[in-house]
């Protein structure tokens, strides 16, 4: 039983060497595990490591020419999101600044703004955003409401006064509940905290696909599937091929993981307030899994080379899409929710942000947990059925 169990560690070694052979003495599959997993996480970091877009360059039509619209425009100014770099006289020349993408926004304040707010009456305040992105936008809006709701406590703080209260009385009249916004786990509304993480696993998981892929249409291609494969284990042992493979491309990604998961993310300060041990436990089945994904289509659809590449590409975008951080899963069609279970990422991606970002464990994510060790066991059972199929077919 011993020697038998010995038999089968060796067995095992040979295709982890050979394997690592294979990836080591292949330029493109090392291009794809090292250079990209360290390029792409490097470069998003170093552009989105401010986190919020900010002083955004705005116009100013202001038509009242009165002290509360200054005071208005002040403001505005001084908000975080906002500069007021340009202030027109008329809203042809601000729309033509916004046209040439000097300004990113307009605000309109009529010529009855200041006649208004002293009659009692709405006084209304137009905003143009270029919508080319959705930032431009946000802190548009953002910082004028900022603006709105301070001058309109303001404006009610002086008609309180005015009707003898002292200060304290009026701001208690005028704002008798008070509220605290607090963003939980990404205080600053960053944009690197939410986004990078999930990009991160992303990444991962597109490059061990798409470097498996490229190893096995390789095979397919040049008529070696076999050659890597000793002949005694091409029947009921080919399951130790399988594993051979999978602790290969695991022990490669080791240090690659490391890098792109805890170097990184320290190095622009990002924050990570999940514990070490919990994200270690939850990626096992994640590797498992996506390297055994990758096998089984590699075995199955990888013909050629390069066949996978435009797949890899094209199923990107929607991968991240489907995993439930830009779209809520909630609101997602029955069938896409499905079968965005089929990739090991939608899970990986959920598990992976609230660990990482939320600070949960992982009794806390076990749906996506045990997600993930089914994934790992059926695409293990599909994987090694591909691989056998091949086998048979090519001998």
């Amino acid at each position: 039983m011993l020697n038998r169990f010995i038999s089968h560690l060796f067995d095992i070694w040979e295709i982890i060497t050979a394997e690592v052979r294979r990836v080591f003495m292949d330029k493109t599959t090392l291009v794809i595990f090292f250079l990209a997993t360290a390029v792409y996480p490097s470069l998003y970091y170093y552009i989105y490591h401010r986190e919020m877009l900010q002083e955004m360059p705005v116009a100013v039509v202001d038509l009242s020419h009165s002290e509360a619209s200054k005071r208005f425009v002040h403001k505005l100014d001084a908000t975080p999101e906002l500069a007021v770099t340009h202030r027109c006289p008329a809203l042809l020349e601000a729309e033509q600044l916004l046209d040439f993408h000097q300004v990113n926004a307009i605000f309109l304040l009529p010529a009855n703004y200041a006649d208004c707010l002293n009659h009692n009456q709405t006084a209304r305040i137009t905003c143009f955003s270029d919508i080319s992105s959705f930032l431009y936008y946000k802190n548009a809006l953002l910082g004028g409401s900022n603006v709105m709701l301070d001058e309109m406590h303001h404006i009610e703080l002086q008609h309180q006064t005015a009707s003898s209260l002292d200060i304290h009385s009026a701001e208690v009249q005028e704002q008798p509940i008070g509220i605290d916004d607090i963003k939980l786990y990404n205080p600053s509304g960053g944009y690197a905290s939410y986004f990078i993480p999930a990009l991160l696993l992303l990444v991962i998981h597109q490059t061990l696909f798409f470097g498996i892929c490229v190893l096995c249409g390789d095979a397919n291609e040049n008529r070696r599937a076999l050659k890597y494969i000793p002949t005694r284990l091409r029947s009921r042992s080919i399951y130790r091929v399988t594993i051979g493979r999978m602790l290969c491309f695991l022990l490669i990604y080791i240090p690659i993981t490391l890098f792109d998961l805890w170097i990184v993310p320290r190095i622009f300060g990002l924050p990570q307030l999940g514990s070490a041990t919990h994200i270690v436990l939850f990626l096992l089945p994640f590797f498992i899994a996506t390297i055994c994904f990758s096998m089984t289509v590699g075995n199955l659809f990888a013909r050629e080379r390069m066949s996978i590449l435009l797949c890899c590409l094209f199923f990107s975008v929607i991968l991240f899409f489907m995993s439930g951080l830009v779209w809520p899963q909630s609101n997602m069609p029955r069938f896409w929710l499905a079968s965005s279970y089929l990739f090991p990422s939608t899970p990986g991606i959920l598990g992976y942000v609230r660990i990482s970002s939320m600070g949960a464990t992982l009794a806390q994510v076990r749906h996506e947990y045990l997600a993930l060790w089914m994934q790992a066991g059926i695409y293990f059972i599909t994987s090694t059925l591909s691989l056998q199929f091949m086998s048979k077919f090519k001998q």
